[in-house]
C-alpha cells in the first residue's frame, strides 16, 4: 500500500509543471520593403526642352509608383504592428 501511494504521488508531481509563458513576436518586415524611395532624376546644366519634359514625366511616374508601392504598405504594416502590440 505504501508503494502504491508513493508511486501515485510521484506520478502526480510529474504532471504538475509550471506553465511556460509563450511570447509571440510580430513578424519583421523584409528590409527591401522598408527602404525609402529612390531620389528623383536631375537634369544636366545644358539640356533641351524635350529632355526637361522627359525628366519631369519620369519623375512623376517614379514618385507615384513609389507612393503606391511603399508608403501605403509601410503605413499598413505600422498600423498592424500597433494593433498587435495593443492586444497584449
Amino acid at each position: 500500500m505504501k508503494y502504491i501511494i508513493l508511486s501515485f504521488v510521484i506520478l502526480l508531481s510529474g504532471c504538475a509543471t509550471k506553465a511556460v509563458p509563450i511570447v509571440v513576436k510580430f513578424p519583421q518586415a523584409p528590409a527591401a520593403l522598408l527602404e525609402k524611395c529612390p531620389p528623383l532624376k536631375t537634369l544636366p546644366d545644358e539640356s533641351k526642352l524635350s529632355d526637361v519634359a522627359k525628366t519631369v514625366t519620369q519623375n512623376y511616374t517614379l514618385y507615384y509608383e513609389c507612393v503606391i508601392k511603399y508608403d501605403a504598405w509601410i503605413d499598413w504594416y505600422q498600423q498592424q504592428k500597433e494593433i498587435f502590440d495593443n492586444v497584449k
